[in-house]
């Protein structure tokens, strides 16, 4: 199953969708739950009767074209779980844009990402230039937690996962030097587009296989695959559950390969008007105009 979360020009409040086809089947309207949190929190039961409601529909709904997306989760529970230096070619172009020595991390690198930066799929990214000067692209497979759990082995992680979404990891580079840590500088508002669908896991299959891509303007800047991850989902679901419970709905975002701007020669960071499309295989391309 595809689940939206979108609204119409006649009604602005969000609500949940199923994607059939070029169609969305309003399951808010249908009885279904108010969003995509509460349909995940409701457990394999509730699942499972939106998945039928989404089966029978045929035809019914709105045109995918005639609705406006939101991020599938606008405002998640906690912040958005992230990993850095997941792929080692952007561990390595990371080191050499600071100087130091390349280092391929022996555990995951963990951060978060405030509730505040989710963005939507099609929706301009605001940057506030009195904060930033460099606003760097990450594009990531993101995942969305189903059932809870803590000390997840690796061998039952991926029964954790509801879903797969497309995650731009956009980052304020001059602030992550600055501040000397992550979280300022990947925390600025509007700085986390999300969608622009959650792809249940199901049919999304193999998230070690899928290909990821980023361009800005139309040329690319990024294009590799999850295969390349240090620390696959699995890892990743076992080492942040170490004593921390995962709860349905959580985000985790989990890397970036390499092809950032910081990573170039010279370095290249968005401007106002610049166009950042985010792409995973399988599940589609967010596209977002630089703001400010």
């Amino acid at each position: 199953m595809r689940y939206v979360t979108f609204s119409l020009s006649t009604d602005p409040t969000p609500r949940l969708g199923a994607v059939r086809g070029d169609r969305v089947l309003d399951l808010t309207a249908n009885g279904g739950p108010p969003s995509l949190l509460a349909l995940i929190q409701a457990g394999p039961a509730q699942w499972q009767r939106a998945r039928a409601a989404a089966e029978a529909s045929g035809a019914a709904g709105h045109a995918l074209a005639a609705v406006r997306l939101h991020a599938p989760i606008p405002r998640p529970l906690k912040n958005v779980f992230c990993l850095g230096l997941n792929y080692a070619a952007h561990a390595k172009e990371s080191a050499q844009a600071r100087n130091r020595e390349t280092k391929i991390p022996d555990v995951p690198v963990i951060f978060t990402k405030a509730t505040t930066t989710v963005n939507g799929p099609f929706d301009d990214i605001p940057v506030d230039r009195t904060a930033t000067q460099q606003v760097d692209w990450e594009v990531e497979l993101g995942v969305v937690i189903g059932t809870p759990g803590r000390n997840i082995g690796t061998a039952d992680a991926l029964a954790h996962v509801f879903g797969y979404t497309v995650i731009n990891d956009v980052s304020a580079r001059d602030l992550q030097v600055q501040h000397g840590q992550w979280f300022k500088g990947k925390s600025l508002d509007g700085s986390c587009p999300m969608g622009p669908c959650v792809v249940t896991a199901d049919e999304f299959g193999d998230p070690q296989a899928k290909r990821l891509m980023c361009r800005v303007n139309g040329v690319t800047k990024q294009d590799a695959t999850t295969a390349d991850m240090i620390f696959p989902v699995a890892s990743i679901l076992e080492w942040l559950s170490k004593g921390l419970t995962l709860e349905a709905g959580d985000v985790i975002a989990t890397g970036t390969p390499q092809g950032v701007g910081m990573g170039r020669t010279p370095q290249e960071f968005l401007q106002a008007g610049d166009i950042v499309e985010t792409e995973v295989e399988g599940i589609g391309t967010l596209r977002n105009r630089i703001s400010g």
